[in-house]
């Protein structure tokens, strides 16, 4: 979508023209049809409420559109402003116009204001249409441009960050949305290696044969069935400090999953294509950062497999080394993401000594259960960064909720015949698979795991997404590092 800023509205101004309202503040400069019809239809300013008519302004019918954005002063504003611009796109987005104008001035909003209307109004106009080859004309998008009029001093400075941002989340949902035959570990590779092309970003990629030699047997154990090879791709961003230890994103990235011997059942297993949502976020994240020029020293890291079920898979009972050393005996190849995980961990800490890590992962059925689509769980041993992230994702919109983690569920990972085993028996399933993360996290160092299965894919539309990928944890992470590195 084209944002375009004007000083004022002149003859070329599109036909809608849209107002960004707080609760309750219908102003009194509105004509009597659209102010009158705004309280007939119980238009009060809630987030992502959306009321419009058909006016005559100036001697010109324009159609008059109401955003709400809630209470001005309501933790999570920023989110409730995307809410609000996302909306007016999803009202217009096949509607037959081309072209939205926003009242940033008559909306008294703020250069920061303005661009959190903005990227609402952005990501919710993404959809991927790339194998569509038949629509209806009502279902094909027609609106391609939103003019801002009247923006105050800044805000175009102030969008061009948060547009690095919506390309972050836009690449993202790509990532997610393409099927498995398209996206696997060397082609996620690829794709990354085009779009970081020329950002300043270095990436390093891990083949089989390297992390063989490292001794990351959790993590190629669970690529043995498939025959597509395993990788691990390192994206970093030195933009902060010279020296300064980095702040580690580390994403699981299964590009399908079939729960390999373990075998899934066959209806919805064509959802596990998003199994690599964690990695797509961290991807999505860094490139965010890095097209922003973030000044904080950051690295993305994604273990990337495919968990296939042939005559070479592994099998419930095998043990695996890690990369640490440690040993797991597999009793469930479909609880594969801890065993990418752990390899990509104990890598991450040895080659690049990070001061806090935050993972990211579709790990468990068991949060779909406890939190459904409206949170990710937080599992974390510092209190400090787990504040961090919880505020973050109040601010941004991607919202967590954490967990507990305890001697108790730990030793529930206990096995007869090796150091631990990779799951921890029917009850409390997230839980036990953040504490089999935790025993590869060494020196105490500052650790946050975030189970996102909830989150990555969406069955309807939602606030700032249409129906599929949402792009979960991009804005996420990169308010972390706003907040918490000024970057």
């Amino acid at each position: 979508m084209e944002i375009e800023f004007r000083n004022s509205s002149d003859a070329d101004s599109p036909r809608i023209v849209a107002r960004i309202l707080d609760l309750d503040s219908l102003p009194g400069d509105l004509p009597a049809a659209i102010s009158q019809g705004a309280e007939a239809s119980r238009f009060t300013g809630k987030p992502g409420q959306v009321f419009d008519g058909f006016a005559e302004v100036d001697g010109k019918v324009v159609r008059l559109a109401l955003a709400g954005a809630g209470k001005k002063d309501k933790e999570g504003r920023h989110a409730a402003l995307e809410r609000a611009g996302a909306a007016l796109t999803a009202k217009y987005l096949t509607s037959g116009e081309t072209e939205m104008a926003i009242d940033a001035g008559a909306s008294d909003l703020d250069a920061t204001e303005t661009a959190a209307v903005l990227l609402g109004a952005r990501l919710r106009a993404w959809r991927w249409d790339e194998y569509r080859t038949k629509m209806r004309d009502e279902q094909k998008r027609t609106l391609k441009k939103v003019v801002v009029i009247g923006a105050p001093d800044g805000a175009q400075d102030e969008w061009t960050d948060a547009q690095a941002v919506a390309t972050g989340v836009e690449f993202t949902r790509e990532l997610v949305a393409e099927p498995a035959n398209i996206i696997y570990p060397e082609s996620f590779v690829e794709r990354c290696n085009k779009r970081f092309a020329g950002t300043g970003a270095e990436l390093v990629v891990l083949d089989d044969a390297e992390m063989e030699k490292l001794g990351m047997g959790a993590l190629l154990g669970v690529g043995l069935g498939s025959e597509r090879a395993s990788r691990v791709l390192a994206i970093k961003w030195m933009g902060g400090t010279k020296g300064e230890a980095p702040v580690a994103f580390v994403g699981k990235g299964v590009t399908f999953d079939t729960g390999g011997i373990s075998l899934k059942p066959g209806p919805g297993m064509e959802d596990m294509k998003f199994d690599m949502g964690g990695a797509g976020a961290v991807a999505g994240a860094m490139l965010a950062l890095t097209l922003r020029k973030a000044k904080a020293n950051i690295v993305g890291v994604c273990g990337l497999v495919e968990n296939m079920p042939d005559g070479r898979a592994m099998r419930p009972g095998d043990v695996v080394t890690s990369m640490s050393g440690q040993t797991v005996e597999v009793l469930n190849t479909d609880a594969e993401g801890r065993l990418v995980l752990c390899d990509v961990l104990t890598w991450v800490q040895k080659e690049f000594k990070p001061a806090r890590i935050v993972d990211l992962a579709t790990l468990t059925g068991a949060i779909l259960v406890s939190l459904g689509s409206e949170h990710a769980g937080i599992f974390s041993n510092d209190d400090d960064l787990a504040d961090d992230l919880l505020h973050a994702g109040k601010q941004a919109g991607d919202k967590l909720w954490r967990f507990p983690l305890a001697p108790e569920y730990d030793k529930l990972l206990d096995s007869p015949i090796a150091d631990m085993k990779n799951i921890g028996g029917r009850y409390a399933g997230s839980i036990t698979a953040a504490q089999f993360l935790q025993r590869f996290i060494e020196d105490d160092t500052p650790w946050a795991h975030l189970d996102i299965a909830g989150m990555v894919w969406a069955d309807k539309p939602g606030a700032t997404w249409d129906k599929g990928a949402t792009g979960y944890g991009v804005r996420l992470l990169d308010r972390f590092i706003r907040n918490t590195v000024k970057g």
